[in-house]
């Protein structure tokens, strides 16, 4: 096996947001990803010029595999189908400090912190939230709306509803709807980490939660958490299947995929942060080409969007 170049990795806004491989082996050959099947076919995939490679089962890596990523800055992640759980995710080589310091110069600035909250709030909602209000009043009248929402699809679906309750240690004891809604929730969480990690950013360093290793996984999943994965859940509840968490999560699966949505989050990261005010950091004087570029031809493994 050829002896890997070195690599100048690809900005992150130049990048496709992620390739999904299954049942095959990723190794390298000539300097360059290669999924290998069962029966031998050899498809080859970009170098450096995807964010993510979502590794769903049947997946194997080799070494080499692995040390290319680092090198390309790629975030290799170990996931269910579809992206609908986040088992493990490699850290990439060619990750910048400099998304992470301008994260936690927005979190720890109360006005620029507010502004992201605003517009968080803006885009859940599809309006501008009330003037002259803190962070912790905003987040209340999140809560409120959240509640009315919850009712609403409930009475849609022909749930019945109390109040979203549940208890991780016991998980039997909540009503069918929520245990539907907290697998639902999971499974979004999976594919939000995924993105954050593999945009450069922090899992931890939330806006609206805070003091959790997932504060901004939530913040971010909570811009799309209505549009894909609560209807999921309630419309699961409805049917009252035998194994309801398994029917969940394929139709989380079903609807990343319809939506896109492994697109949709980096961009929609970037756009939150901005409102902040402050100046984002600039890509690199050497976020060129990788040395070897991809072969003609290539195209999307296994990609579900």
């Amino acid at each position: 096996m050829n002896e890997l170049p070195r690599l100048r990795p690809i900005a992150i806004k130049e990048r496709r947001s992620v390739l999904f491989l299954q049942y095959g082996q990723l190794d390298v050959q000539d300097g360059a990803f290669v999924l290998i099947d069962a029966e031998g076919v050899r498809v080859h995939v970009p170098v450096g010029a995807v964010a993510c490679l979502m590794l769903e089962p049947g997946t194997r890596v080799s070494h080499a595999a692995v040390a290319l990523a680092a090198r390309a800055g790629t975030l290799l992640v170990w996931c269910g189908e579809g992206g609908v759980r986040m088992y493990a995710a490699g850290q990439p080589g060619g990750a910048r400090a400099d998304c992470l310091l301008y994260q936690a110069k927005l979190a720890l600035d109360d006005g620029a912190r507010l502004k992201v909250v605003r517009k968080m709030y803006e885009m859940r909602f599809g309006e501008p939230p009330p003037a002259r209000r803190s962070v912790e009043q905003l987040r209340g009248i999140e809560g409120v709306r959240v509640r009315k929402m919850y009712q609403l699809l409930a009475r849609k679906y022909g749930v019945e509803w109390r109040a979203r309750r549940y208890d991780p240690g016991d998980w039997h004891r909540a009503d069918p709807a929520n245990r539907c809604l907290s697998c639902a929730t999971s499974c979004l969480y999976g594919v939000t980490e995924a993105a954050i990690l593999a945009a450069g950013y922090a899992p931890a360093i939330g806006f609206i939660h805070t003091g959790k290793p997932r504060s901004f996984v939530y913040d971010v999943a909570d811009l799309f958490k209505f549009e894909t994965v609560v209807p999921v859940a309630f419309a699961t509840a409805a049917e009252d299947p035998r194994a309801p968490e398994r029917v969940v999560r394929q139709g989380c699966r079903d609807a990343f995929r319809e939506t896109r949505l492994m697109r949709k989050i980096i961009p929609t990261i970037e756009e939150v942060l901005a409102a902040g005010g402050l100046d984002p950091p600039e890509p690199p004087p050497d976020a060129l080409p990788p040395a070897i570029p991809p072969k003609p031809g290539v195209g999307d493994v296994g990609h579900r969007g």
